[in-house]
């Protein structure tokens, strides 16, 4: 059996850095959501990419930031237990805000990994070269592992290339952890939540987009050919639920039908998606709905 560079490389960030982006452009499409909004990312992620030579899981975590809840908490644990036991951490920065605080908690987690540390400064092509190679000299002085210093538009795919390529040549030989048509490891209900959250970040406003929780409820075959997939909507209040329904019910059948022809690219089969909303109370501070909304339910007992 012929031998291949094999690893994890987890990628490290403040909120709406651009995490997910790098992730959608390497793959050539859509793999985890996006959205302008931090914090869209709650979920520890692997995104499971192969070619020739190659086989890299790349660990997409939630932006470490100071959390205001519980379910704040739990994304930050996430993230900073995703750096540990990985071969790479991919340490990103925004261009445009410079090297901030947030930014300096996150080298210091990766310094106490010990992990080796690619630097890439994304969002060039919204600041001039100058701004953007300070940020990376700054950060090179905060992380004691770095390999190198990269300077791209994930959005654009600038310098993408050169990053996988990086990857690549640090990586360690070893097997195929996972078959070469398997992009995640995260199953169908999974992926069925954050594609209806992602909706909902698009579609709505202010704090709406926060204080949601999809939960997929049932999953079953008809005997037409149809898949039905059941899932609700948590809001923290009845005003949210109102906005998310919309007058006449317009929200919620514009987010349904957004969602739905999504579904049905990804399992390539009619669906019938059946949302309801719900209001439960301060549902960020419940162990139950946050271990849901991060796919740690298997967790609760």
């Amino acid at each position: 059996m012929s031998t291949i560079k094999s690893g994890f490389v987890a990628l490290a960030g403040k909120p709406n850095v651009g995490k997910s982006t790098f992730i959608n452009t390497v793959f050539g499409r859509k793999v985890v959501i996006v959205s302008d909004k931090p914090q869209t990312t709650r979920n520890r992620i692997n995104c499971i990419y192969t070619d020739k030579d190659a086989q890299i899981v790349f660990v997409d975590t939630p932006g470490i930031h100071k959390p205001l809840h519980r379910l704040g908490e739990y994304m930050v644990k996430a993230a900073i237990q995703a750096l540990k036991g990985v071969d790479v951490v991919l340490f990103m920065l925004d261009a445009e805000d410079g090297f901030t605080k947030t930014d300096e908690h996150v080298a210091q987690i990766a310094k106490e990994a010990g992990t080796k540390t690619i630097i890439v400064v994304n969002k060039i092509d919204a600041v001039e070269r100058e701004r953007a190679e300070a940020i990376g000299e700054t950060a090179k002085k905060h992380v004691e592992n770095f390999v190198s210093v990269h300077y791209i538009s994930a959005l654009r795919g600038e310098g993408v290339p050169e990053v996988l390529e990086k990857i690549k040549e640090i990586l360690p030989e070893g097997p195929q952890y996972y078959p070469e048509d398997m992009v995640t490891d995260r199953p169908l209900s999974f992926m069925v939540s954050e594609i209806v959250r992602e909706k909902i970040f698009h579609l709505t406003y202010q704090e709406v987009p926060h204080s949601t929780a999809v939960i997929v409820e049932e999953i079953k075959d008809r005997p037409n050919g149809v898949l039905y997939i059941r899932a609700t909507i948590y809001v923290e209040r009845e005003s949210q639920k109102g906005i998310l329904i919309g007058k006449n019910g317009s929200m919620i059948k514009k987010i349904g039908t957004l969602a739905r022809e999504e579904i049905e690219f990804l399992v390539g089969r009619k669906v019938f998606l059946d949302l309801n909303v719900k209001v439960k109370e301060k549902w960020r501070e419940k162990d139950f709905i946050i271990l849901h909304e991060i796919g740690m339910k298997d967790e609760v007992r």
